[in-house]
């Protein structure tokens, strides 16, 4: 079952809230076909705490504004992996390192992606990211 309306109207303002932070490497799975518990899946990454803390907080406040609340929030207090549970989407926020480490891309590779708007894609470099090149090679 593809993507929910819902699923993809929330993942696209979180992608953009997280942007507005200067997110890098914004990518985002439809992973309905996967997991029964979720549709998407958004990953982003920060070179800082605080700036991971900084797009946790956008992300959250723009859905906020679109009726919905996270069911789980997990790793604030480290701010160094912070995952916001919607349960149509989860965000995942990551600090660079742990976004080279755990390569959450590698895993969901296969999953198609969900289109995020050239702005978000391209970041504040002008240019589209490499996570998002990679993910997308990889899901054509």
């Amino acid at each position: 079952m593809p993507i929910s309306d819902r699923a993809r109207e929330l993942t696209v303002a979180a992608a953009e809230a997280a942007s507005d932070k200067l997110a890098e490497d914004i990518l985002a799975f439809d992973v309905s076909d996967q997991l029964f518990i979720t549709d998407s899946f958004l990953l982003c990454s920060a070179p800082n705490d605080r700036q991971v803390k900084a797009i946790v907080d956008a992300v959250e406040e723009r859905l906020r504004a679109l009726g919905a609340k996270p069911a789980r929030r997990e790793g604030e207090r480290e701010g160094r992996w912070v995952l916001l549970d919607y349960l149509d989407v989860i965000v995942h926020v990551q600090h660079a390192e742990q976004r080279v480490y755990y390569a959450l891309e590698r895993i969901w590779k296969d999953c198609p992606t969900v289109a995020l708007p050239e702005e978000v894609r391209r970041g504040r470099s002008g240019h589209e990211s490499g996570a998002a090149r990679g993910a997308e090679g990889a899901a054509s």
